[in-house]
């Protein structure tokens, strides 16, 4: 049994060149959001939920991105009521959210 249910990696790349990139879109703040708000919302969400940044994970045309493991679900997201319905749907009940799939 992995001492995590759940392990969600957020893309917070910046890249120097000038390429569009994950961090362009405020991962690194939505990444710490996130780590936030499942840590405020505790016992409502089943298991132990760790959260990380990555470097590239090379889906730069879908980004920001996320992933999370076991599941191995992709997510994009716009803002952080996207986050928060991931965190709420995917961590708390077990429901994908279809919409924000990549």
């Amino acid at each position: 049994m992995s001492h995590f249910q759940h392990h969600v990696f957020f893309c917070t790349n910046q890249r120097a060149n000038g390429e569009s990139c994950c961090n362009d879109h405020g991962a690194n703040d939505v990444r710490a959001y996130a780590k936030d708000r499942v840590k405020a919302l505790g016992d409502q969400i089943p298991g132990k939920v760790r959260i990380n940044s990555a470097g590239c994970l090379d889906r730069c045309d879908k980004g920001p991105v996320m992933v999370i493991y076991p599941a191995a679900i992709w997510y994009t997201y716009v803002d952080k009521d996207d986050v928060d319905e991931i965190i709420e749907s995917h961590l708390g009940q077990g429901k994908v959210v279809e919409r924000l799939k990549v």
